[in-house]
Parts: structure tokens; C-alpha cells; sequence
């Protein structure tokens, strides 16, 4: 998996698509009171490692972790500054709530927040589905990225550690 680079001061400008009203999903930053409901919620959908990058996100001055929320239950996160500064992620979508456009929202909602808090430019680590940023945004592949910040890393039972000859 290889790390992305993407700009931020030419980001486009993309309204919340549509279908996220007809779903009843409004996107915000996530509440330091809500910090155990979302971090729950991010273990038991993405598991362990996931919450604990996500956790780095609640300690910051300003939270830099954005939720998706349909009626009172979280469906969809992002954030930044978890892993790395300046890196973008975790983020993920309750499977059920996949094809809504979400996870466009929350890519943008958090980029334009990096680029608030003055990052030029923000890198997108262990990139999964790099089809899904290509749509969205024009971004440059890290050359020599391919085993990343996550190399070494401890794992716990269960978590899939990257394949280190990516």
C-alpha cells in the first residue's frame, strides 16, 4: 500500500451531495462529551487499531475527527493528525450506509478543515481504495511509500498487519 499526496489549497469546492439529505446524514466535528460513543463505534465497525489512532484525534485543542450521523447513531468518520501530522485518516463508512455519499463528504469536510488549520498539502496513508481518491481529487503517489509510516508497527491478535513486500 502507497502513500498519497494531495493538495490542499486547490481542493475543489464540493457541496454534500444530495442523497446525504434524502438519508437523514448530517456531517460535523465530532464533540470531545461524544469521544467514548464514537470510539466505540469505530472499535466494533473497524476494530482496535482503528480506535486508536482515531483516540489521538480527542486530544487535540480543536478535534480533528468529523463524524456522519443519521438520527442519534454514528454511520461514518474521519480525521486527521491520528498517525502523523498532516496525514488524512482513519476513515470508514458503516458498510450499510456505503453508495450515500459519505464518505465523499467526510473526505472533504476534514480535507478543507486540514487546509483551514494551514497544511498545504495533506498525505493519505496505506491507501486501500485509491480508485475512490482518484475520483475526487487530483493526487500524486509518495514515491518509495510503499510500506510507510505503519512498517514495524505492533499489531494485537486479529489485526491484519500490512504485507511487507507490497
Amino acid at each position: 500500500m502507497t502513500d498519497l499526496l494531495v493538495r490542499l489549497y486547490d481542493l475543489p469546492d464540493v457541496q454534500h451531495r444530495p442523497q446525504l439529505a434524502e438519508h437523514g446524514v448530517n456531517i460535523r466535528r465530532a464533540m470531545s462529551a461524544e469521544r467514548h460513543v464514537v470510539l466505540a463505534w469505530v472499535a466494533e465497525t473497524f476494530g482496535p487499531a482503528w480506535r486508536s489512532e482515531a483516540a489521538r484525534a480527542f486530544i487535540r485543542p480543536v478535534t480533528t475527527l468529523w463524524i456522519a450521523v443519521r438520527g442519534d447513531a454514528v454511520i461514518g468518520f474521519a480525521a486527521y493528525d491520528c498517525s502523523m501530522r498532516g496525514f488524512f485518516g482513519p476513515t470508514g463508512v458503516d458498510p450499510a450506509a456505503r453508495g450515500w455519499g459519505v464518505g465523499e463528504a467526510l473526505l472533504f469536510a476534514t480535507l478543507h478543515d486540514m487546509r483551514a488549520m494551514e497544511y498545504g498539502y495533506a498525505i493519505i496513508g496505506g491507501i486501500g481504495p485509491e480508485a475512490f481518491y482518484r475520483r475526487w481529487l487530483d493526487v500524486s503517489v509518495i514515491p518509495g511509500s510503499q510500506h510507510g509510516i505503519y512498517r514495524g508497527m505492533l499489531h494485537s491478535p486479529g489485526d491484519a498487519p500490512p504485507d511487507e513486500d507490497d
